[in-house]
């Protein structure tokens, strides 16, 4: 009986997989004269409206002299505006009944707020007001430069790990301005001047370098009008916005180095040079990604921490780029683990996918995995306008959010075994030693 059931769900779950269809996920979009990309998705399932922009600037666009401004800018923005009076922006949502955030990354900054349905005006007003009469002076710029500076303190330098993405990027990167920490140089922030950072602001936040994308109950009709109202009347940029053209070189011996940190347990970390996301490649990593550390039955796991319990913790994930990939791979030893033999643990598992196909069985649980994974990124409805504004901006094709779970399902077995030998060669990586801080330096 037992085996019967246990037949059952899993020819439902490959049913699943090979059948299912996902719906699709309508839109419409345009241009303004001013350069903004618009991008409407219509969708009534509950009375929420999320508006969101996007601006094509991250760490990477930043002059190296003045690296941390993109992650600023995330802070100095809520600020407010000439309308919008100091402190009061959050104020407007809250009392409206939404909720907002905003993220940087290397390549783009995000903001959004979630309405509901009929505060879609208020929405709109409050991320114009961002985009064009934002409070850039000294009073705001004090302010933030102290928050960040305690973000720092609290996410970096006195979090236990925190400065691992840090100290592994800048030894990934050599050349490419992906070397530089996204939250920045404190000593770069002190120095800089109220010019600096109203010269950032009307370079990077203008219509031209923007995508504004809305999902949610609205009539698609009402809101063009609307947009028209409050951001057609927004200039055109007209400074050069940079982007890098720097090739990156390929790594071609170990960077081997140590680092004393804030914590109990040792940890060994692994840097590799991956591709640019959206090619081929990128996806079969991902998915190579995933069969390592993507959940308790993965491979890093189940061998180095259910079976030899060489490990408390491991993972291993890729941060897709705009112009090239970083691979980071860790593990947080067990008590009385060498480092070494931890490291020779998470090469014995990466070799046996460079030499072996991974089996059927398991290339199917995975591509279920990868499946769900995609469907549950647009499960939000701020997730769908985020994932629309980012598909154009880095592809051109805000229909992506449709098509690219093809681009999983499309790789193969031996997509996967081929990239683990291309891009994972233990020979040309980064492997940092973290370990505690001696008691009596």
């Amino acid at each position: 009986m037992k085996v019967k059931l246990l037949a059952t769900i899993f020819l439902s779950m490959f049913y699943f997989s090979t059948f299912a269809q996902v719906e699709e996920i309508k839109f419409e979009e345009y241009d303004l004269p001013n350069g903004l990309h618009v991008i409407l998705h219509e969708n009534h399932k509950t009375p929420i409206v999320a508006v969101s922009v996007l601006y094509h600037v991250g760490a990477k666009n930043e002059n190296p002299n003045r690296t941390g401004f993109a992650h600023f800018f995330e802070h100095l923005l809520f600020e407010g505006s000439e309308n919008v009076k100091r402190g009061e922006f959050d104020k407007y949502i809250e009392n409206a009944g939404g909720t907002n955030n905003a993220n940087t990354t290397y390549d783009r900054t995000f903001y959004y707020e979630i309405f509901p349905s009929n505060q879609l005006k208020l929405g709109l007003w409050l991320e114009s007001e961002r985009m064009f009469h934002a409070k850039v002076d000294s009073v705001g710029i004090e302010t933030q430069r102290q928050v960040v500076k305690e973000e720092r303190r609290q996410r970096i330098d006195n979090q236990p790990y925190g400065s691992v993405l840090e100290e592994t990027m800048k030894r990934i990167f050599s050349k490419h301005p992906y070397h530089s920490s996204v939250i920045g140089s404190m000593a770069h922030l002190d120095a800089a001047e109220e010019k600096d950072y109203k010269d950032f602001y009307h370079t990077f936040y203008v219509p031209n370098n923007a995508v504004l994308s809305i999902a949610g109950d609205i009539d698609v009709a009402e809101a063009k009008r609307e947009i028209a109202k409050y951001f057609g009347t927004i200039p055109k940029g007209t400074k050069p916005i940079f982007r890098p053209n720097v090739q990156e070189p390929a790594l071609t011996h170990q960077i081997i180095d140590t680092i004393y940190d804030n914590i109990q347990l040792p940890a060994i970390i692994l840097g590799y040079q991956l591709p640019a996301q959206g090619t081929k490649d990128a996806y079969a990593v991902e998915m190579l990604n995933t069969l390592l550390a993507g959940g308790q039955s993965s491979r890093f796991n189940k061998a180095l921490v259910d079976e030899q319990q060489k490990a408390v913790f491991i993972g291993s994930f890729p941060m897709a780029m705009e112009d090239m990939g970083a691979g980071i791979a860790f593990g947080i030893a067990n008590m009385g683990v060498e480092l070494k033999d931890l490291l020779a643990g998470m090469d014995v598992e990466v070799a046996k996918v460079q030499k072996d196909l991974i089996p059927e069985r398991e290339f199917q649980k995975l591509k279920n995995q990868m499946e769900s994974d995609f469907i549950q990124g647009n499960e939000r409805i701020v997730g769908v306008a985020e994932n629309l504004a980012n598909y154009h901006v880095y592809f051109g094709d805000a229909n992506l959010i449709n098509t690219e779970l093809g681009k999983y399902q499309s790789v193969t077995r031996e997509d996967i075994r081929r990239v683990a030998n291309k891009y994972y060669n233990a020979d040309r990586r980064v492997i940092l030693y973290y370990l505690p801080k001696p008691k009596n330096p």
